[in-house]
């Protein structure tokens, strides 16, 4: 009986096991053909020369790379000098991208915990609030910020109404308008994962604490933080990928004074006059970046589990 109810455990196993190789087949396709592949399309054509209309010569190069680190002069012909240009551009990308997913921590961390808080029928409204601006396209969003924060849009016309300022505030096309379009297009990213941790949270662990004389500060700190510690880290993985990549909010917002990675990117792939090479160059500078970012929070995360 036993070597019989073994032996027919192991041969579902096995049966299982084939139809769900088989069932991941379409998952594994959809990865290889629209994420793979573009990937390593970029990666062939960073090491290609670009061709003077437009496009790309099937000639190996480390040229993109080259421009990318080295200024070499006007003509091209003086020995390389460290490029500071695109790389305060990156820089530029992560200090936006950083203080949008602080932003959107300072603010989405108490939104989720409300939200978290209310009545099991309540809660529902409110996530569906919060995802409404996700039923308009990004591009007519930011588009509405920009008409919104302009000298002469709703923003200043009522500030001068009520007296609080004399004179339009110059936010357009500043670096703080990138920030607002930022904070603005990714806040749910960070609302939702925070939300789902701290509904999964036991609150009797809070209670526990305040029955130990322990502070609504230091339960935070201790309690509650730790046991949503990974929706907080997954909120700011979301907000802090797309702002760093991100080219709508520089572009439209921000103007050619606010430049991004993304627009830089984005620049390099339109019309006859782009770097198709250059442009991948820096799409798999970026890509590095930010997988070698995600590798240090995943050992972090996996040496703070083996200490637990």
């Amino acid at each position: 009986m036993a070597g019989g109810v073994a032996s027919g455990g192991s041969s579902s196993a096995e049966t299982y096991k084939e139809a769900r190789n088989f069932l991941l087949l379409p998952a594994w396709a959809v990865l290889v053909i629209f994420v793979l592949a573009p990937v390593m399309m970029m990666f062939v054509y960073s090491f290609l020369t670009k061709e003077f209309r437009g496009g790309v010569i099937w000639e190996f190069s480390f040229a993109a790379y080259d421009q990318f680190f080295c200024d070499r002069g006007l003509f091209g012909d003086e020995p390389c000098s460290f490029e500071w240009t695109y790389i305060g551009i990156f820089w530029r990308s992560i200090w936006q991208a950083g203080l949008a997913t602080f932003f959107a921590l300072l603010i989405g961390f108490p939104t989720a915990y409300f939200i978290a808080t209310r009545p099991p029928h309540l809660r529902a409204i409110w996530v569906f609030l919060i995802t409404i601006p996700y039923w308009v396209n990004l591009l007519i969003r930011t588009v509405s910020m920009k008409f919104l924060i302009r000298d002469t849009g709703p923003l200043n016309e009522f500030l001068l109404w009520v007296g609080i300022i004399e004179s339009p505030l110059g936010i357009a096309y500043t670096n703080t308008a990138v920030q607002l379009g930022l904070f603005y297009s990714y806040l749910p990213f960070m609302v939702l994962p925070i939300y789902a941790a701290v509904e999964r949270y036991n609150f009797a662990l809070s209670e526990a604490a305040a029955d130990l004389y322990a502070s609504k500060w230091t339960t935070l700190r201790l309690v509650l933080l730790p046991a949503v510690k990974p929706g907080v880290i997954a909120g700011c993985i979301l907000v802090f990928v797309p702002s760093l990549g991100s080219f709508l909010a520089p572009d439209l917002l921000g103007g050619a004074r606010n430049f991004m990675i993304g627009s830089l990117i984005d620049e390099q792939f339109r019309g006859s006059a782009g770097n198709w090479p250059f442009g991948a160059a820096a799409s798999m500078i970026l890509l590095s970046m930010v997988l070698l970012l995600l590798m240090i929070f995943a050992r972090q995360q996996s040496k703070a589990e083996g200490r637990g």
